[in-house]
């Protein structure tokens, strides 16, 4: 069941990537969500560079006792204010395969809320 799972993530995450590709003006905010934990990173893919990152793993996060949803929110706001920060402020989203449905479209909400542009 396992293995079908992820041959089918796979599969939309291929059809998705041929359309979605991140430039130096506007890169690719990749998200990757397992059971546990929620990551997004900021990628060029001419350089092949990851501009920025955010996790569920960080200090102020991970201490946090609330639901895996709202960890998904505070991850989208910290990536908003690293992009910020870097200069960066549109992005075009790569939900990697996953549903825009739950976790992955809290953290897109809390990014778009946080100052991003996609």
């Amino acid at each position: 069941m396992a293995s079908f799972k992820l041959e089918r993530r796979n599969k939309i995450k291929a059809s998705i990537r041929k359309n979605v590709s991140g430039t130096a003006e506007k890169p690719r905010m990749t998200v990757f969500r397992s059971n546990k934990q929620i990551s997004v990173q900021i990628i060029d893919d001419v350089k092949g560079v990851t501009l920025a990152s955010a996790s569920s793993l960080i200090k102020e996060i991970a201490g946090l006792k609330e639901t895996k949803t709202q960890k998904a929110e505070k991850v989208g706001e910290e990536i908003a204010k690293v992009a910020l920060s870097k200069g960066i402020s549109e992005v075009v989203f790569d939900r990697n395969g996953f549903l825009y449905h739950g976790r992955v479209k809290a953290l897109a909400d809390a990014a778009r809320k946080g100052g991003l542009k996609f």
